[in-house]
């Protein structure tokens, strides 16, 4: 892990945060330009330690001709705001992917838990700025905590949070106002590096965002206070859970995933699943070790089994049985009498 790297927990995974490495190595290559002001591993000039800490990354890039790299799934350490201010790019957000080509005009919004990529898969040529800034929340039911340094009223701040946490739309179209501040911010990054003003980027970050409530205001988005409750957390979490199997799961880990104790994650789990966590966990692998079990056919069934986060092969084999009815090596050879290995014949 690089130096800089923020390190964070979001449902089934520690997470290290985004850092844009195939961006970096596209502008060492002279594909495009970009200038950035950041705190911690993006690629652009640093921030003083002390100047607006919770401006991660701020600032643009500009690609004249299509690229041969994209941004992969990844998270941010902080909700993110990109504009597309000349030509198209591919998106993608959320599981399922939703997404599709952002045009000229278009504004994007993506919450710390959102999973999301730019390029589908590569760049096009397009001129993308962005500002992404860490508000405390890696879960949907953390308490937001904007900065300091922001003028807008505490009034405005909570419709502000409001709006962003009750409601994951995630592409708008934006208005003179938030192109205006997308590009004035650019000018502050743009300007050499003695002449970058603090000052300043505090004035276009303020504009910036009472220009987006003020879109909010007249799009007036259906709001809804489960998305940023704690049974949305633990959905997540779940969601998640498959692509993490081999990480050695806890009810005790599982829960502090969360940020919950055991018996409140056990709660929500039930709620939502009708199941014990150790139940869905169980099911989860089983479910993915059936899946290798027929598309994996080089690997042997404790390889399958350890994959698949179980301790040993007869442990695998054991609850396997239980589960599916017939030992994974009958599974493999599609047993008559397996419905489950029927079905995936």
């Amino acid at each position: 892990m690089k130096p800089g790297v923020a390190v964070f927990h979001v449902p089934g995974r520690r997470y290290y945060a985004d850092t844009c490495e195939p961006l970096k190595q596209a502008v060492e290559r002279g594909d495009l330009r970009l200038s950035a002001r950041v705190h911690g591993a993006y690629p652009g000039l640093e921030l003083p330690a002390e100047a607006l800490p919770e401006v991660r990354t701020v600032g643009y890039w500009d690609a004249d001709h299509d690229q041969t790299w994209g941004l992969d799934w990844h998270r941010n350490e902080g909700v993110e705001f990109t504009y597309v201010a000349r030509g198209k790019v591919g998106f993608g957000v959320g599981s399922p992917n939703h997404g599709g080509p952002l045009k000229s005009g278009a504004l994007t919004i993506t919450r710390p838990w959102q999973q999301h990529r730019v390029g589908d898969p590569v760049v096009t040529a397009c001129r993308l700025h962005w500002l992404i800034l860490d508000v405390g929340v890696r879960r949907p039911n953390q308490p937001w905590r904007w900065p300091s340094w922001l003028v807008l009223s505490a009034a405005d701040l909570a419709e502000l949070t409001a709006a962003l946490s009750h409601n994951e739309q995630t592409v708008w179209h934006a208005d003179e106002a938030i192109a205006h501040y997308f590009e004035k911010l650019a000018e502050v990054t743009a300007a050499a590096a003695d002449q970058a003003s603090e000052s300043h980027l505090k004035l276009y970050v303020n504009g910036l965002l009472l220009a987006l409530l003020d879109l909010l205001r007249r799009n007036q988005p259906t709001l809804d206070p489960s998305l940023s409750s704690t049974q949305r957390t633990v959905e997540l979490f779940l969601a998640d859970l498959p692509e993490h199997l081999d990480h050695d799961w806890t009810l005790s880990s599982m829960a502090a995933a969360c940020g919950l104790g055991r018996n409140r994650f056990t709660y929500y789990c039930r709620q939502i699943t009708n199941r014990s966590p150790t139940e869905v966990l169980v099911r989860c692998r089983i479910e993915a070790a059936s899946r290798l079990l027929l598309s994996e056919r080089e690997m042997t069934v404790t390889d399958v089994a350890l994959d698949c986060g179980f301790g040993s092969g007869q442990y695998f084999a054991t609850l396997f049985r239980q589960h599916v009815g017939c030992s994974p090596r009958q599974f493999r050879d599609g047993c008559g009498d397996c419905p489950v290995a029927v079905a995936h014949a």
